[in-house]
C-alpha cells in the first residue's frame, strides 16, 4: 500500500496527535455523570414553577379602547345621551405603533407596548380626569401578535399560538400543534428564547415536571426527530451501531444491547467510553485541564468490570448519543495470537527440513 501511494503524509509514530484525558467512572464521575446529560430549560430560563407570566401589550396589538364617564354632558357623553344604554364610547380599533404608542382623544399618544393592560387603562383614565366626568378606561385586545409563540418542526400542525393569561407550558404548546410526528425516544425539543437556545430530549420535558417551564412572548419551539445512536466495537458480542430506545440508556444497557463481554476474549478490566465532554465536567470531577486549550475535551471513560462495584457503576453511568464503546482483548488471547505465530512459524520450519531430508533420500 505505501509503495502504490503516489503522496504519502504520515504522523510521528503514525499518532494522531489528539490529547485526551483518561478517567476511571468512580462514584465521583458518577455524582456529576447525569449532570452532563442533559441542559434544563428550568436552569436556563426559569418559569418552571410560580405563576404564568404576565401578559403585556406589544407592537402589533390591535386593541379597542371603551370610555365610561360617571353621566352624560361630559367630555364624551353629550348632554342629550340619557336614552342611550350606557355612558360610554368605544373608540375605533387600533393597532400599537412600532413606538409602542396608541392614540386617544385629549389624552394624546400613551405608551402601551410592555404594560399591561390595567396600566395602560389607568393612564388614560388619569389623563382624562380633568376634563371627563370620572372617567374609567376599559381596553380589550382584538388581535395579538405580539403574544404569540411559534412550535415548529416534528409536530402535527406547526403553527404560531397565542398566549393566554392562564399560561401555557412546553407541552401545552406542543399540545396544541398537535403532538408529536415521531417517538418520544428520539424527539428533542429546542427552545429559543430571544439570544438564548437550549435542547433537551422531549422525554426529560415530559417526565420532569420542572422542565415543562411556561412559554413567554416571542418563544421559538422547535420538535425535531434525532435518533440517539451509540457504537460499539471491540470484543462485544455483536460490534455495530445501536438506537437507545430509552431516555435513560446505561453503560450496563448498552453493553447487554451489544451482546455482552466474549468471556473467552473481552478484557473486562479496560470497557472504554469514548465521549466529547466540556472542560468544566473534568474540573468539578478534580481533573488538570491545563494541558487542552479547547472548551470540548476527549475523554475515555473506563470501566473495571473485574471488580463487583464495577457492575453497579455500569449500571448507573449514563449514556450519550454518539457515544463510542470499546471492548479490549484480553492479553491472554495476544499471548496465544503469539504462540500460535511462534507455532506456525516452527511448523513451517520442521516441515522443510523434512522436505529437504526427503528429497536427499531420493
Amino acid at each position: 500500500m505505501d509503495s502504490q501511494a503516489t503522496v504519502k503524509v504520515e504522523s510521528v509514530d503514525r499518532k494522531v496527535g489528539i490529547d485526551y484525558a483518561l478517567v476511571d467512572i468512580n462514584k465521583t464521575v458518577l455524582a456529576y455523570a447525569d449532570k452532563t446529560v442533559n441542559s434544563s430549560l428550568s436552569g436556563t430560563f426559569g418559569g418552571g414553577r410560580g405563576g404564568p407570566p404576565q401578559i403585556v401589550l406589544g407592537v402589533g396589538d390591535v386593541v379597542q379602547v371603551a370610555i365610561f364617564e360617571a353621566q352624560s354632558g361630559g367630555l364624551f357623553i353629550p348632554a342629550d345621551a340619557g336614552s342611550r344604554p350606557g355612558n360610554y364610547i368605544s373608540l375605533p380599533k387600533q393597532t400599537i405603533d412600532r413606538e409602542g404608542n396608541i392614540t386617544v382623544p385629549y389624552a394624546g399618544k400613551v405608551k402601551a407596548s410592555g404594560r399591561p393592560v390595567d396600566q395602560v387603562q389607568l393612564d388614560i383614565a388619569s389623563r382624562l380626569a380633568n376634563r371627563a366626568i370620572e372617567p374609567q378606561v376599559v381596553i380589550s385586545i382584538d388581535q395579538s401578535r405580539s403574544m404569540e409563540a411559534s412550535v415548529l418542526g416534528d409536530v402535527k400542525t406547526p403553527k404560531k399560538i397565542e398566549l393566554s393569561p392562564a399560561g401555557e407550558r412546553i407541552l401545552d404548546l406542543i399540545s396544541e400543534a398537535g403532538g408529536l410526528s415521531a417517538p418520544g425516544t428520539e424527539t428533542t425539543v429546542t427552545l429559543q428564547r430571544r439570544s438564548r437556545s437550549v435542547t433537551v430530549p422531549y422525554d426529560v420535558v415530559s417526565k420532569t415536571p420542572a422542565e415543562n417551564i411556561y412559554a413567554q412572548p416571542g418563544d421559538t419551539l422547535i420538535v425535531n426527530r434525532e435518533r440517539r445512536t451509540f457504537l460499539a466495537f471491540g470484543v462485544t458480542g455483536e460490534s455495530g451501531r445501536y438506537d437507545f430506545d430509552d431516555s435513560n440508556l446505561t453503560l450496563g444497557d448498552a453493553l447487554a444491547k451489544a451482546g455482552g463481554l466474549l468471556d473467552d476474549k473481552a478484557e473486562p478490566q479496560a470497557v472504554l467510553v469514548y465521549r466529547i465532554v466540556d472542560k468544566d465536567f473534568l474540573h468539578k470531577i478534580g481533573v488538570n485541564t491545563q494541558g487542552f486549550t479547547s472548551k470540548d475535551v476527549p475523554v475515555i471513560f473506563r470501566a473495571n468490570l473485574r471488580d463487583p462495584s464495577g457492575f453497579f457503576m455500569a449500571q448507573k453511568f449514563p449514556m450519550q448519543n454518539k457515544d463510542v464503546i470499546y471492548v479490549s482483548t484480553s492479553p491472554s488471547v495476544e499471548f496465544l495470537k503469539f504462540l500460535t505465530i511462534v507455532n506456525s512459524a516452527t511448523s513451517s520450519a520442521s516441515n522443510i527440513a523434512d522436505t529437504r531430508r526427503s528429497i536427499r533420500n531420493r
